[in-house]
């Protein structure tokens, strides 16, 4: 009978126990997996994306430098089109040959640096080396192999400076005699000798003149035909010379004179230099005897 009692007495305390373990399942079913917090991206930030053709457009006309856009297009991953239709949009865009160079090569897999050669299959394509220098000028190369920049000396035209017109092609030119101060260069260079130039964008080597100065005993003197005429059309009359430049990569040329070179004063005259009483220039040497 004292157990019924103490049974009964105690009921009341285990229905309530049941009651809250069965509330207490039932709220653990209901609340979500997962603890609230801050929302998470779905994006890999430490993972570097690609850039393409648009990226690249994006950064020259930001004024980005094309030093810093080489560097972006050598490090970043990237992929870009340069079909033919695709480099003639990056162009009309405003790109310089050396940015889209390095784009044709970051898609070969090439390493763009120096004078890097482009395999056979684009033997005949524009050159996608970078310049081994970046001023407008002429260079020779030095006994240790690095170009050296040419220094120029002032063109004066001799009296009245123009000689005659000539006809070419039906195309009327200009006989120009010029004159450059004291008898001799200060740039004294062994045979052979290499020279590289690195022309204004749009500017060819051939509109260059390799030019044999005639001495009149304290000054220099050349005449040439300018405006583009191909040198061996001048003649006797001209003292131009025959050179053949090679392209090697955008805006860059070399040439060569050989060891049979004779001993004498020359120069290297730029396209442009038409009124040579305003701001003409020559890049002058001496080959030795």
């Amino acid at each position: 009978m004292l157990n019924l009692r103490r049974a009964t007495k105690l009921l009341p305390f285990a229905l309530s126990l049941i009651c809250a373990t069965a509330t207490l399942s039932t709220l653990e079913a209901q609340a979500p997996d997962d603890e609230p917090g801050p929302i998470q991206t779905t994006h890999d930030t430490s993972r570097p994306h690609p850039i393409d053709n648009d990226t690249i457009i994006k950064m020259s006309k930001a004024g980005l430098g094309d030093d810093l856009i080489v560097q972006t297009i050598d490090l970043q991953p990237g992929h870009y089109d340069t079909r033919p239709d695709d480099l003639i949009t990056l162009k009309q865009a405003g790109l310089s040959d050396r940015v889209i160079s390095a784009m044709q090569a970051h898609g070969t897999g090439l390493a763009v640096r120096g004078n890097a050669r482009p395999p056979a299959a684009y033997a005949s394509a524009e050159p996608i080396a970078l310049s081994p220098v970046n001023e407008i000028g002429v260079y020779y190369k030095d006994a240790q192999g690095r170009w050296q920049p040419m220094e120029s000396e002032p063109v004066h035209s001799k009296s009245s400076g123009w000689l005659k017109n000539v006809v070419t092609d039906g195309i009327v030119k200009t006989d120009m005699n010029g004159l450059v101060n004291g008898p001799q260069a200060k740039l004294l260079l062994p045979r052979p000798v290499e020279f590289l130039i690195y022309s204004a964008d749009g500017v060819d080597a051939g509109e260059y003149d390799l030019i044999r100065f005639r001495l009149n005993g304290k000054d220099r003197e050349f005449r040439t035909l300018t405006g583009g005429v191909f040198h061996s059309t001048s003649g006797a009359k001209s003292d131009e010379m025959e050179f053949s430049p090679k392209k090697i990569a955008p805006r860059t040329w070399t040439f060569t004179l050989p060891k049979d070179t004779p001993g004498a004063e020359y120069g290297i005259l730029p396209p442009g230099t038409g009124n040579v009483t305003n701001g003409g220039k020559i890049y002058t040497f001496a080959i030795s005897e």
